[in-house]
């Protein structure tokens, strides 16, 4: 007992969040590392390297243009777009902490890849003839699927961690995502083309539990700052609308060449398109007045894009892709009216941006589709080869049948779960120790705390400049206007 108050006591102190000397030391001794282990780990790709000349050869290849560079660059493009800008962008709803939304995204992006590629490389490209990871075009599509399930977290905690906090929890993060990856895909061998469960699930679990350890009981105090402003709402808008348009790629960037990628950009744009809709409806119907919310114009959009992607590159049928949209549209926007307040009050999950709604409800129901598709596919409608070729039933998985092949994609949906859960209860307590320099409950949602904030125009009086323009209009009866004349 008296070890349990000790703790408390320690993490209870008063805040620090001078990280003059924290912050600078964490990003010269990671990036230090980083560039050790690049050099004694990481090389090109055979597609990448010199050697593609004799490999071309060697494999009776006779154009460029077969190298997969220029079948997933476009993907990647779009994907790195979505990572740096989208969500970016998206988390600039907060009144004064645009500079933290978008640069502290910035900062766990720029770590996270890097990390990333390392921790996935390990476990999918190492080259055990010489100890080297090779990679290529798609191990950077990867990374950066890696670090959107941080990004993901950082929602929840929006406002109210350190930067050194937040690269603490990147870094735990892409490990532990690595780690279920792997597991999921490897392992189980399920199929998750768009992440569902391997980025939503698991980021949004991940950064709920944390959120739920690092609960803040007087958190109202910074309450003022916690909400938007017309000007800020239209740039969180921005990251929406570009999330929205590229998120066919997301979901189809890593899907098999040829129809599994077709197929996968098809049903996305489909479910993300019957999303709005219901959204919209939702939003409208329950205000009194009719008027929308702009949270959930945009959240709730998106949710579409989230729960489809499992089934992407699956015969889900465009019809299918609809209902997925329609339904997760309805979710996700009462979850913004009714859970998030719930989650508060009641279990102590204090969500910033609440990525419950996008991506941890929308991230479930993705997976449950997949488990059900998965186990509802027959030869009739994929055909021997077809099947086979959706879902790699190749080598030692040859004779899965597709009832199997579902509860093998039900079990990595539990494995995301406890993967977020448990992983995020442990980097909560880890993030909770005094050292890390978060700010105090009056002092969330404040770029103040850790930018050099400009001075804002509109604090600065007025001075009138008299003219001919601002002379009243006599027959108004409004009140009286006095101007100064500027000397």
């Amino acid at each position: 007992m008296g070890n349990c108050m000790c703790i408390r006591d320690l993490c209870d102190r008063p805040k620090n969040t001078n990280v003059r000397w924290r912050l600078p030391a964490v990003c010269f001794i990671w990036q230090l590392s980083m560039i050790i282990l690049f050099g004694v780990f990481v090389r090109y790709n055979e597609e990448a390297d010199t050697h593609w000349v004799h490999y071309k050869n060697k494999n009776n290849i006779t154009s460029d243009i077969e190298n997969d560079f220029y079948f997933r660059y476009p993907s990647f493009q779009d994907v790195h777009v979505m990572i740096f800008v989208g969500f970016g962008f998206l988390m600039t709803f907060l009144k004064r902490y645009s500079f933290g939304a978008v640069g502290f995204n910035f900062l766990i992006a720029a770590f996270g890849i890097q990390w990333a590629l390392l921790m996935q490389g390990w476990f999918n490209s190492l080259d055990y003839s010489d100890g080297k990871i090779k990679i290529g075009i798609e191990n950077l599509i990867n990374a950066d699927f890696c670090v959107a399930g941080c990004l993901i977290a950082y929602g929840a905690v929006l406002g109210k961690v350190s930067p050194v906090q937040l690269l603490v929890m990147t870094l735990f993060g892409i490990t532990l995502y690595a780690v279920e990856e792997y597991i999921i895909l490897n392992i189980l061998h399920a199929k998750d083309a768009g992440g569902s469960m391997v980025i939503h699930t698991f980021g949004a679990y991940y950064g709920l539990s944390i959120s739920w350890v690092l609960y803040r009981p007087n958190l109202n105090k910074s309450k003022h700052l916690n909400g938007s402003v017309y000007h800020s709402d239209v740039f969180a808008m921005i990251g929406t609308l570009f999330l929205w348009m590229f998120w066919p790629s997301f979901n189809s960037a890593i899907a098999d060449h040829g129809d599994g990628q077709h197929r996968a950009a098809i049903n996305t744009y489909l479910s993300l398109a019957s999303s709005v809709l219901t959204t919209v409806a939702i939003s409208s119907l329950f205000q009194k007045t009719g008027k929308l919310d702009m949270v959930h114009i945009q959240n709730s959009t998106l949710a579409g894009g989230v729960a489809v992607g499992t089934a992407a590159e699956f015969m889900l049928s465009p019809y299918g892709a609809l209902i997925v949209g329609f339904i997760c549209g309805i979710i996700s926007t009462i979850g913004y009216i009714h859970l998030t307040p719930f989650l508060e009050e009641k279990l102590k999950i204090q969500d910033t941006c609440g990525i419950h709604n996008l991506h941890a409800m929308p991230g479930v129901i993705g997976g449950i589709v997949g488990a059900v598709t998965a186990a509802a596919a027959t030869t009739t409608v994929y055909g021997d080869l077809g099947l086979a070729n959706t879902f790699d039933f190749t080598g030692s998985f040859a004779k899965r049948a597709p009832n199997i092949q579902g509860a093998y994609q039900a079990a990595g949906l539990c494995v995301a779960l406890c993967f977020g859960i448990g992983g995020g209860i442990f980097v909560g307590l880890v993030l909770k120790l005094p050292i890390w320099g978060d700010p105090a409950d009056e002092n969330c949602f404040d770029d103040v705390i850790y930018w050099e904030v400009p001075e804002d125009e509109e604090s600065v009086p007025p001075i009138l400049v008299y003219n001919n323009h601002m002379i009243p209009n006599k027959n108004s009866d409004r009140r009286e206007t006095h101007f100064v004349e500027q000397s």
